[in-house]
């Protein structure tokens, strides 16, 4: 997988996950991602990131489309109209994400972990990242090679985990936010690459189809800023010239709590039937 050329046009993506029906905030950050397409006279890609096997549904994906053409977003490439990067469903790039693995794998930047979530955030020495993730304390960062070998039948509860440099700063420029600086160790730690169960992370999945698709800047909620830090160390040990980014502020409630998928009475779906139109929630916007 090449990395994208500097010169390249543009090319965003929108990229939800079919885990329950999609609401306005969602339809916020897609809607500048659409827009940002159209000002650099770019492409626009939809991605499926249906990784997620216990949460994805049919009957999502399905609302997933309805949804996002009723609100009036359009892409040139996704998993209903093709395009050169075939597939778009995450479910169906497991060898791309393998592939990735193994490199990370010989290159020695990752190691398996038998912690649980529970190890964890029982440990004493575990502090939060600003994302509630509890950053890794290292127990089994020092694990020898010999332990590293893929050995599916004794090792099947051992997830992977990318090895930081404490007290590397990861620094860039958002899009909307400015400069923004996360050092490792401090903000965020070891974060996982692999699960036991075969299925890559989100960090290591965006980051494999950023690359492979020649996204050249990534529009996304602001809550997804500690990741870029994770995602742009990834990028580095792939090899990969990695995107611009711009992160949007989240659309709140009426409680200043962020929108998320339990929101039923704002999902567009909800929105729709309730006799909204798109114009209309689109007019309270700030350009």
């Amino acid at each position: 997988m090449a990395a994208t050329p500097a010169h390249s046009p543009y090319r965003g993506r929108i990229a939800p996950s079919p885990t329950g029906f999609l609401h306005l905030g969602h339809a916020r950050t897609f809607w500048i991602a659409q827009q940002r397409a159209r000002q650099h006279l770019g492409t626009l890609i939809l991605r499926n990131e249906d990784l997620d096997r216990a949460r994805c549904r049919p009957e999502f994906v399905a609302a997933m489309f309805e949804d996002l053409k009723w609100f009036g977003l359009e892409w040139s490439e996704g998993p209903d109209s093709g395009g050169p990067f075939v597939p778009y469903n995450q479910s169906e790039r497991s060898a791309h994400y393998r592939a990735a693995f193994e490199q990370l794998k010989s290159a020695g930047f990752i190691y398996p972990c038998s912690c649980s979530r529970k190890d964890i955030q029982q440990s004493a020495t575990a502090p939060h990242a600003e994302d509630g993730e509890p950053i890794y304390p290292g127990t089994c960062r020092e694990k020898g090679v010999q332990d590293q070998a893929d050995d599916t039948t004794a090792k099947v509860q051992e997830n992977w985990r990318f090895r930081v440099s404490d007290g590397e700063a990861v620094e860039f420029v958002d899009g909307h936010f400015g400069p923004q600086r996360f050092v490792a160790g401090r903000d965020f730690g070891d974060f996982p690459v692999w699960r036991h169960d075969g299925i890559p992370s989100y960090q290591l999945a965006v980051v494999v189809d950023d690359a492979a698709m020649g996204i050249t800047e990534v529009v996304r909620g602001e809550d997804l800023l500690l990741s870029t830090a994770r995602q742009l160390l990834l990028h580095r040990a792939l090899g990969f010239a990695p995107p611009a980014f711009h992160h949007c502020p989240l659309v709140r409630d009426e409680h200043g709590e962020r929108l998320a998928k339990r929101h039923d009475a704002l999902s567009l779906r909800a929105l729709r039937l309730s006799g909204k139109t798109p114009e209309a929630l689109r007019a309270n916007w700030r350009s």
